[in-house]
C-alpha cells in the first residue's frame, strides 16, 4: 500500500469508539484505501491549514520508521511477558540458563555503549524486559541483582550528564521517556550483587578443590549441572559481575565533592580494565558451541558466544519516543562495545589522575590535552563536574583566587574584591569557558566564537572602570586598601586580555581539527594565527614581568621563598608561543609567496570572493575586535609583495627551529609537550628545506600536509 502523510497519526480500531472527552475515534482504513487508489506518486492528504512547517513534523502512516503506532511483535510489555518472551527462569536446564544469562549480560553491555553514543535509552538498555520489570526476577538472584545494578548505573550516568548540562549536544541521553527509572530497590543492587559474587566464588573454589577438600563444599549447590563446564561458566560470570560492580563504584566515587573520591575511583577503574580483559578471554570458552557461525557474524555479534540473547525487543518502547519517530538503531557489536569501555575507562582514569592544583594554566593545558583523545560524552561530563562545583574550581577555590595566583598576587586581605561587580562577572565568564572547553569539538568551537564577543564587551567595560580607578590612586585622599584593589584589578585586566587571545587561538586551531579550512585558505588562517599568537605572547610575557616584580618585592619585605618553578613554567610557555608565532609567520609568507608567483592557487571560488571567505572564517573574531583594525585590508597589504627569496621566510623558520631546541630541554619531563615541540621543530626543519628547493626550481609542485603537527603544515615538494 502506498504510504500516505497526514498531519496527525491516528489509532486504528476495528469499530468506532468514544473517549472521555466526548471525541469519537473511527476506523480509517477504508478511507485510506480509497485515497490510495486516487493519489499519484508524491501526493498527500492534508487539511486546509497544512503548510510547509507542518510537513516537517508530519508522520508517514504504515512506515515503520515513522509511525510509532504500527503493530510490532507485541502490543505491550505485559503481552510479551504472557507469551513467554522473557521467562524466569530462562530455562529449566541450569546449564542453558547460565549460558543465556551471560548472553543477556553481553548484550546489555552493547546496548549501554550504544546508548552512550547518543541513541535512545528506551530502545537500547530498556529494550530488555528483565531490566524493565526487575521485580519479576526476584526469584533469580543472579539475573535480579545484575539488572538492578544496570538500572542504578544508568541513573548515575543520566544524573552526571544532566548536572553537567551537556545534553544540548546529546538531547536523547538524558530523556527517560517515562520509563520506570527511579526504582527504590535499585540502590540495593550492589549489596545483592556482592552476595551473588561471593556465592559464585565459592562455587569456583569448589570445582577447583581436590578430593580431600571437596567435603567442605559438599553442601554447596553447583552453578549448573555439567561439571566439565563449571569452572568456565564461573569465571565468565565473575568477570562480568565484577566489572559491573567496580564500574558503578567508580562512577559513585567520582561524584564525591571536591575530588575526594578520585584516588579510590582510580582503583575501581583499574579493576574494571582488568575484568574487561578477562571478559574478552572468556569468548573462546563461550563460543565453543557456536563455531558454525561465520567469522563475520561473530565479529558483528552483540554477545561473546555469538548467540542471540533472550528477552530483548527494541520495539517494545517505541511508543514512548514521541514526539519523535522511533530511530532505526544498529547496536555496537560486543567487541566494539568493549573497545568503547576501555577507552572510556582510560579517559576517566586521566581525569582521576589530574592533580587538582589551583593553577588555571595547568587546568587549561590539561583540558586541551584531554580533548585530543576525542573523549565521549560521559567522560567529558565527569571532567566538567570535577572542574566546576558550586561556582568554584574543584568546589574549593574562587576564580579571583585562581586569577590572583596566576599573577602571584595576594587577595586574602582584600575581602571586598570578592564582591566586586567585575570580579563576579569574571567568575561567571570563567565558569562558562571551562564548561565550553569540556564540550565536543564542533559545539566547543561554535560556543567559543560566540563568547568571544561577551569577553570583549566585558574587557572594554572593565578597562574604562580600571582606568578611572588608576587615575584616582595618585590622589592623597584615596585609602590604602583602595590603592591595592585598583592595582590588583589593573593586573587582572591585563590578564583578562591574555585569556581573550587564548580563547581566540583555541577557536582558530579547532578549525584544523574539524577540517574547516581548505588549502587555498591556509594563508589567511596562518596570518590570523600569527596576529593572535604575537599578541598572546606579548600579554603572557607581560604577566611574567608582573610575577617576577611581585615575587622580588615579597622576598624583600618578608621571609618569603620565590616560586621559581612557576616562573620557569610560564617563561617556557611564552617561549613556546613565540616559537609558534614564528612558524605561523613563516607559513604565511611562504604560502603568500607561492600564490604571488603562481605556484599555489588563491582562495578565489566561483561563489565567494577571498574577502567573503575571510569574513566567514573570522567574522566572530573581528566582531570581538581581534584585531582592532581592518583585518582583511592588513592581510592583503602584508602578503601581496611576498617572494620566495624574501629573507624573513628563512629567518622565521630558523628562529622557530632554534627556539624549539631550547624548549625541548624544559619539557624533558613532560612527554605530551615534548612530542608537540618535536613536531614544531620538524615542521620548521622540513619547511626550510622546501623553501630552498622551490627557490632552485620553480617548476616543482608543492602541497601542505599535517605530517608532524596537527595545526602547523609541512610543505611537501614533488616533481611535476
Amino acid at each position: 500500500m502506498q504510504s500516505v502523510r497526514e498531519e496527525e497519526s491516528s489509532s486504528i480500531d476495528q469499530e468506532p469508539r468514544s473517549c472521555g472527552d466526548n471525541s469519537v475515534w473511527a476506523h480509517v482504513s477504508p478511507l485510506l484505501s480509497a485515497a490510495c487508489s486516487d493519489l499519484n506518486e508524491g501526493e498527500l492528504i492534508h487539511g486546509d491549514n497544512f503548510n510547509l512547517f507542518a510537513a516537517m513534523s508530519a508522520l508517514e502512516i504504515m512506515d515503520p520508521k515513522m509511525d510509532s503506532g504500527m503493530v510490532s511483535t507485541f502490543y505491550s510489555i505485559d503481552e510479551a511477558i504472557e507469551s513467554g518472551f522473557a521467562p524466569v527462569p530462562i530455562s529449566s536446564d541450569r546449564t542453558v540458563d547460565v549460558q543465556c544469562i551471560i548472553d543477556i549480560m553481553d548484550h546489555l553491555l552493547a546496548c549501554e555503549a550504544t546508548w552512550h553514543m547518543g541513541h535512545s535509552l528506551a530502545q537500547t538498555v530498556f529494550s530488555c524486559i528483565y531490566v524493565l520489570r526487575p521485580e519479576r526476577t526476584s526469584s533469580h538472584a543472579l539475573l535480579h541483582s545484575f539488572c538492578r545494578v544496570i538500572r542504578a548505573t544508568c541513573r548515575a550516568l543520566v544524573s552526571v550528564v544532566s548536572d553537567a548540562r551537556t545534553n544540548e549536544e546529546e538531547d536523547l541521553f538524558t530523556m527517560t521517556y517515562g520509563l520506570p527509572f527511579n526504582g527504590d530497590e535499585d540502590g540495593k543492587g550492589l549489596l545483592l550483587l556482592n552476595a551473588v559474587e561471593e556465592t559464585i566464588c565459592r562455587q569456583l573454589r569448589a570445582c577447583k578443590a581436590t578430593s580431600s577438600k571437596r567435603r567442605v563444599f559438599e553442601e554447596l549447590e553447583p552453578l549448573q549441572t555439567n561439571p566439565q563446564l563449571e569452572e568456565g561458566f564461573c569465571k565468565a560470570l565473575l568477570c562480568r559481575i565484577r566489572f559491573r560492580k567496580h564500574f558503578l563504584h567508580a562512577l559513585n566515587c567520582m561524584r564525591r565533592p571536591q575530588g575526594r573520591g578520585l584516588e579510590l575511583a582510580r582503583k575501581h577503574i583499574a579493576y574494571c580494565i582488568a575484568e574487561l580483559e578477562s571478559v574478552l578471554s572468556s569468548v573462546e570458552f563461550l563460543s565453543l558451541e557456536t563455531v558454525e557461525n561465520g567469522k563475520n557474524e561473530m565479529e558483528e555479534s552483540t554477545t561473546g558466544s555469538g548467540r542471540h540473547p533472550i528477552g530483548f525487543d527494541p520495539n517494545l518502547n517505541k511508543r514512548l519516543s514521541a514526539p519523535t519517530p522511533p530511530r532505526a538503531i544498529k547496536l555496537l557489536s560486543w567487541k566494539k562495545a568493549i573497545d568503547y569501555y576501555v577507552k572510556l575507562l582510560h579517559n576517566l582514569d586521566q581525569i582521576c589522575a589530574f592533580k587538582l592544583e589551583p593553577d588555571l594554566d595547568a587546568v587549561l593545558q590539561f583540558v586541551v590535552q584531554f580533548q585530543k583523545s576525542r573523549p565521549d560524552l560521559v567522560a567529558r561530563a565527569h571532567l566538567q563536574l570535577l572542574l566546576v562545583q558550586d561556582g568554584k574550581l574543584y568546589g574549593r577555590d574562587t576564580f579571583l583566587t585562581i586569577c590572583a595566583r596566576s599573577l602571584a598576587l595576594d587577595v586574602t586581605k582584600n575581602h571586598g574584591l570578592h564582591l566586586n561587580e567585575y570580579i563576579l562577572q569574571l567568575n561567571q565568564l570563567m565558569i562558562n569557558l571551562l564548561k565550553i572547553l569540556c564540550a565536543n569539538t564542533p559545539w566547543q568551537r561554535r560556543k567559543l566564537g560566540k563568547i568571544l564577543n561577551d569577553w570583549s564587551i566585558f574587557n572594554v567595560q572593565m578597562g574604562i572602570t580600571v582606568g578611572h580607578m588608576m587615575q584616582q590612586v595618585t590622589t592623597p585622599r584615596t585609602p590604602k586598601n583602595g590603592d591595592k584593589s585598583a592595582l590588583i584589578l589593573n593586573h587582572i585586566y591585563g590578564w583578562l586580555e591574555e585569556q581573550i587571545h587564548w580563547v581566540a587561538l583555541r577557536f582558530l586551531v579547532l578549525g584544523f581539527d574539524l577540517k574547516l579550512y581548505s588549502p587555498s585558505e591556509y594563508c589567511m588562517v596562518y596570518w590570523y594565527m600569527y596576529i593572535i599568537l604575537w599578541k598572546l605572547a606579548e600579554k603572557a610575557h607581560f604577566r611574567v614581568l608582573i610575577i617576577v616584580h611581585t615575587e622580588e618585592r615579597k622576598a624583600k619585605e618578608e621571609d618569603y621563598s620565590r616560586d621559581m618553578a612557576r616562573e620557569d613554567r610560564i617563561s617556557l610557555w611564552v617561549l613556546l608561543l613565540k616559537c609558534q608565532t614564528s612558524l605561523a609567520q613563516g607559513l604565511t609568507v611562504m604560502i603568500a609567496a607561492l600564490r604571488n608567483e603562481g605556484m599555489c592557487s588563491k582562495s578565489q571560488g566561483p561563489f565567494n570572493t577571498e574577502n567573503e571567505k575571510f569574513v566567514q572564517h573570522f567574522g566572530l573574531l573581528q566582531k570581538a575586535s581581534l584585531p582592532k583594525y581592518d583585518a582583511y585590508e592588513s592581510f592583503s597589504e602584508s602578503t601581496c609583495h611576498a617572494r620566495l627569496d624574501y629573507l624573513p621566510v628563512y629567518e622565521c623558520f630558523r628562529d622557530a627551529q632554534k627556539m624549539a631546541k631550547e624548549i625541548k630541554v624544559g619539557y624533558a619531563n613532560d612527554p605530551d609537550k615534548l612530542a608537540e615541540v618535536v613536531g614544531l621543530e620538524q615542521v620548521a626543519e622540513h619547511n626550510i628545506i622546501a623553501v630552498n628547493l622551490l627557490c632552485q626550481d620553480r617548476c616543482l609542485k608543492v602541497s601542505f600536509e599535517f605530517i608532524h603537527h596537527p595545526h602547523f603544515a609541512t610543505a611537501v615538494v614533488r616533481r611535476s
